[in-house]
C-alpha cells in the first residue's frame, strides 16, 4: 500500500491507520470481486428460477456497487490511497474468480461464500479499530456485516429442498 500524501490528525496513530486502511483494502476487494461475480451471475443465469435470480441478484450487484463506494472513501478519510485496479483485487481478496458459467444453483452457492467471506473479512477488522477507538469504520463494518450475512441467509434459504 502506498503510504499517505497528507498529514491527518484524527487520533489515531500513522501505523495503526495504516494497519486499518489495509483492512479495509481486504474488505474493499472482496466487495469489488463479489460485485463482478454477481453480475456476471446476473447476466448468465439461466434455468426455471431465471426470472427470480436475475432481479436477486440486480438488487445484490447494486447494493455492492454503492458500498465499494464507501468503503474506498473511508480507506481516503483515514489518509490512504484506495485500490482499484483488478491486479490489486486479485491480491488482496479472499474471493475466487468463478471460471465458465455455473448452474444457477451452483452461483447461489457461491454468492452465499462470497457473502459469508465478505463477513469474515469484516470481523477481522474488528479488533483493531475497537483497540483505537475508531467509531466511523465499526458503524461501516457492522452495516456492511448486517448487509452481507442477511444476504447470505436469503440465498441460503434457496438452496434448502
Amino acid at each position: 500500500m502506498a503510504t499517505q500524501a497528507t498529514s491527518v490528525n484524527i487520533g489515531i496513530d500513522d501505523g495503526k491507520r495504516a494497519k486499518i486502511a489495509e483492512g479495509l483494502s481486504r474488505l474493499l476487494a472482496d466487495t469489488y470481486t463479489l460485485y463482478l461475480k454477481t453480475h456476471n451471475f446476473h447476466w448468465n443465469v439461466t434455468g426455471p428460477m431465471f426470472q427470480t435470480l436475475h432481479l436477486m441478484f440486480e438488487t445484490q450487484y447494486t447494493e455492492l456497487a454503492l458500498a465499494v463506494d464507501l468503503i474506498a472513501e473511508r480507506i481516503r478519510a483515514l489518509g490512504y490511497p484506495a485500490p482499484g485496479t483488478y491486479s490489486e483485487y486479485v491480491k488482496l481478496s479472499s474471493i475466487a474468480e468463478t471460471p465458465g458459467v455455473p448452474k444457477a444453483k451452483e452461483m447461489i452457492g457461491l454468492l452465499v461464500e462470497g457473502q459469508e467471506a465478505i463477513v469474515r473479512t469484516a470481523r477481522s477488522i474488528f479488533p483493531l479499530i475497537e483497540e483505537v477507538n475508531d467509531e466511523p469504520t465499526a458503524d461501516l463494518l457492522t452495516q456492511r456485516m448486517q448487509v452481507h450475512e442477511k444476504t447470505a441467509w436469503m440465498l441460503r434459504s434457496l438452496l434448502e429442498e
